[in-house]
């Protein structure tokens, strides 16, 4: 026992208390931190997930704008649409839409251009429909797809009708 003053401390047996406290409420901050940093693990995912099926609307865009810029269609079926349309020059090209597996590959005058859908995205399902009226030619798409990385296998649905140049 010390004595400071007119006080007496007493310090046998807080060193015990003290050290359990201590260990008890790191134990506390640990589980916290480590609980915080596994929900933005996962939400970081989630984001990422739901961040690459959107960027597949950049998938439908482009086969939006070749349709439109097309002044013919060549041949169409459920699972593939092949195009005549003009390059850059005023020549004139074809352009074909395919769905392979899980991807949908872009034809350029009969030579594979390369895949649309990047690496960590499968198509599931692309459909293209012919329109025709009196005035004008037309192709409705429908396009879905899904993300490799998603264990839950949500799929993102895109649609358009796209009317061909000089069609209206």
């Amino acid at each position: 026992m010390k004595k400071i003053g007119n006080f007496k401390i007493i310090n046998k047996g807080y060193a015990i208390l003290e050290v359990l406290f201590y260990i008890s409420f790191f134990a506390v901050f640990s589980l916290v931190v480590i609980n915080a940093m596994i929900t933005m693990a996962k939400s970081f995912k989630e984001t990422s997930i739901q961040g690459e099926l959107m960027q597949s609307g950049v998938i439908m865009e482009k086969i939006s704008r070749e349709i439109r810029q097309a002044y013919d269609i060549v041949s169409i079926s459920v699972n593939d649409l092949q195009l005549n349309t003009t390059d850059s020059d005023g020549g004139n090209k074809t352009l074909e839409f395919l769905l392979s597996g899980g991807n949908i590959q872009l034809i350029e005058n009969s030579v594979l251009a390369g895949n649309l859908n990047p690496p960590n995205i499968a198509v599931t399902d692309l459909t293209f429909t012919q329109i025709i009226t009196a005035e004008s030619k037309a192709v409705k798409m429908f396009l879905t797809v899904k993300s490799i990385n998603d264990v839950l296998t949500r799929t993102f649905n895109f649609y358009d009708t796209i009317v061909l140049r000089g069609g209206y």
